[in-house]
């Protein structure tokens, strides 16, 4: 690429624009005019094909109000063969997706190659290389400003060009600070160097980040499984990847990121999806939730279903013509005990078990002179004497039959949980009424978390290649195991905030969850700068946090913007929706989040006031900009401006203080712009001491 001087630099990136959204139209229908009709090929190869020019077609679509590319590096030299070959003074344009033109020369560098790494990286301390760096301002999907900075030259200053030619351009705290409306939507343009650390570190090793609210903690995980599927494609696409939220509406907000990035593959699910095993139609009260998601359970579990075993006391006697084998009850034992000693799964071991006898049959019938081959073992291993010998002695168990008889019979629970759970523990999670059947039980999230450990136990859960799991500070023990056994032979991505953990079992220490998920040995990072919280609002929900964390580091807001910040003492319930409207009437979203026993009645006098409003996880327009949030569905989500109804409600409606005030932080520090404390009952008297920070 050439770096011709032009009078009108903002004219020529316009016209470079124009030429990458024409090469890439060029590109998407060069797959579109792809034939496979007369491809030689079974229909499941020929449907796998089609399925793989439908995704990359999807993966071209150019979309008109998302930048193609948003910065540019001007290197000094010719960077490394490994990361592109060129002239030196080489210009690479920085974008969402690769685009190239009819030569195949590359007119926009995926964000993740290794040449796009200095637009993150790169400072005056070290330019890596780079002379000039280039931000790209955008309105609706258009150039119109640019920012420039000299890093190679310590007497340059930093130039901005757009039409009111201003020197001190703020494109990247414009882009942080952009009104959001809709869904997340991704970083690229913004990722600062110690996030895209985080995102660039390899497949191999897990990561755990610690981050406040606003740290970007989210979009980084998210970043990180699109960096490595660009990195380890192939891999990647014979294991798989997923990302686990903590509810469907979380997933709704967040699943438009992979997309925008060119990545469509990538699974989404809750930790209930995973454990889907049994309808759920119960639920559990605290005391039993805790106990059963305590990772003591999982010892409970294996000894239950290995007391199943027993050992043989009777000979295996095998027919065969006119012969008669007998494998006596103390070769039979020691097999069985090899089995056990070997710690393999409880079905493969239970499979492998006929096939051991049958072998030591095979011995006896070579030590007669005969000659058998595997056909025989095979046959012998299907012997009824074989198989009845199996079934008395490791006998075939149904995970949720063998949780049913747990929760219901105190007798078979007493027995296996002795020296493991106290007398107190083993009656909160027993059921006050048995069920009769699986399917007449009403199951709960937690049982069916133990139905997945006992179904693993049985037989291996299949591993993906990556696992990224969001506001993972609300997982107990054994759902952190659930998580892991999804990723034994990969690696995950841990993403979370202690000071939010809302659940009876939430997270006391990473380094303790991350060996309930198996990967102890992982690196724990911490990100401390925020970038969506104004610093108002951040400061003064900070006050919950010597309450709620007192060892965590409070987030240092780094927007320009202080953003709006006001505790407003109301009457009732018009007051509130006053409050909406003022908020509605600055452009982007509105969020009035309030204690679920409160929404009901909001609901209604948004509704008597004409006022529109949606639920958490439907997608917001312009013409209907406010949602109406749950307390307790509030986590993971943003809104330009938020009306936080009765902050003493949201405590009280948890059951414990402690938990109640995480719950209130969490609500108030889900503004973006704007945060509005509306409450007719005193403060909590931990934000009391003032109206503001």
């Amino acid at each position: 690429m050439s770096t011709p001087v032009d009078d009108d630099p903002l004219a020529r990136e316009r016209s470079h624009l124009s030429s990458s959204r024409s090469a890439l139209r060029a590109m998407r229908e060069d797959v579109e005019a792809l034939d496979i009709s007369n491809v030689t090929a079974n229909w499941v190869d020929a449907e796998v094909l089609a399925r793989q020019i439908e995704e990359r077609i999807e993966a071209l679509a150019d979309l008109s109000d998302t930048p193609l590319f948003f910065g540019r590096l001007d290197y000094l030299h010719a960077p490394g063969i490994e990361a592109a070959e060129g002239a030196e003074g080489e210009r690479f344009y920085i974008g969402r997706r690769h685009v190239h033109d009819h030569d195949g020369d590359p007119m926009v560098i995926d964000w993740r190659a290794p040449v796009s790494q200095p637009f993150y990286r790169a400072s005056k301390k070290d330019p890596m290389d780079i002379a000039l760096r280039r931000r790209f301002g955008y309105t609706r999907g258009d150039i119109t400003a640019y920012e420039d900075e000299h890093l190679s030259d310590p007497a340059a200053v930093t130039l901005s060009g757009s039409a009111g030619g201003s020197r001190t351009s703020k494109l990247l705290q414009q882009e942080i600070e952009r009104p959001r409306v809709g869904p997340m939507r991704d970083i690229v343009a913004t990722i600062q160097p110690e996030q895209d650390e985080i995102v660039r570190s390899g497949l191999a090793g897990t990561v755990c980040v610690q981050g406040g609210p606003g740290t970007g903690k989210t979009a980084v995980g998210l970043h990180r499984v699109a960096y490595l599927l660009y990195a380890h494609r192939e891999r990647l696409a014979r294991t798989g990847t997923l990302v686990i939220g903590p509810n469907r509406s979380f997933l709704h907000y967040i699943e438009q990121v992979l997309p925008a990035l060119g990545e469509l593959t990538v699974q989404q699910a809750t930790v209930d999806d995973l454990v889907a095993h049994v309808e759920i139609t119960g639920t559990d009260e605290a005391a039993a939730a805790v106990v059963k998601g305590d990772a003591r359970m999982a010892r409970v579990l294996r000894r239950a279903l290995y007391a199943h075993v027993t050992m043989p006391t009777e000979p295996v006697v095998v027919v065969r013509g006119s012969r008669r084998w007998r494998v006596p009850a103390y070769e039979l034992e020691d097999i069985v005990r090899e089995l056990l000693d070997r710690d393999i799964r409880y079905g493969a071991a239970r499979d492998a078990l006929p096939q051991r006898i049958a072998h030591a049959v095979l011995v006896q019938m070579e030590r007669s002179g005969e000659a058998p081959d595997d056909r025989v073992q095979d046959a012998v291993a299907r012997n009824s004497a074989v198989k009845a010998a199996v079934k008395a002695v490791w006998p075939a168990v149904d995970p949720a039959k063998l949780v049913l008889r747990l929760l219901s019979d105190a007798e078979f629970l007493a027995v296996h949980a002795e020296g493991i759970l106290d007398e107190d523990e083993q009656k909160a999670i027993l059921w006050e009424k048995p069920a009769r059947s699986v399917k007449s039980a009403k199951w709960s999230t937690a049982d069916a978390v133990l139905i997945d450990e006992a179904t693993d136990l049985i037989q291996r859960t299949h591993s993906l290649g990556h696992v990224v799991v969001d506001e993972a500070q609300d997982l107990s023990p054994m759902q952190y195991r659930a998580v892991g056994r999804r990723c034994t032979t990969g690696s995950a991505t841990v993403l979370g905030d202690l000071a939010q953990g809302t659940t009876p079992w939430a997270t006391r220490s990473w380094q303790e969850a991350l060996a309930h998920l198996g990967k102890p040995d992982a690196l724990v990072e911490e990100l401390t700068a925020g970038f969506r919280v104004p610093t108002d609002v951040i400061t003064y929900a900070s006050r919950l946090l010597p309450h709620i964390a007192p060892g965590l580091t409070p987030v240092a807001s780094i927007r320009e913007n202080p953003g709006h910040f006001e505790v407003r003492p109301v009457t009732g319930t018009a007051d509130v929706v006053d409050a909406c409207r003022e908020s509605l009437r600055h452009e982007g979203s509105t969020g009035l989040i309030a204690a679920d026993a409160r929404v009901p009645e909001l609901a209604e006098a948004l509704t008597e006031a004409g006022v529109p409003y949606l639920g958490p996880g439907e997608e917001t327009t312009q013409d209907t900009r406010l949602t109406l949030v749950p307390a307790s569905l509030a986590k993971g989500l943003e809104y330009d401006y938020v009306v936080l109804d009765e902050p003493q409600a949201v405590v009280d409606g948890e059951p414990d203080e402690r938990t109640g005030l995480r719950r209130l932080y969490v609500a108030l520090t889900r503004a973006v712009s704007g945060l509005t404390v509306t409450h007719a009952a005193g403060l909590p008297p931990q934000l009391a001491s003032t109206t503001r920070p």
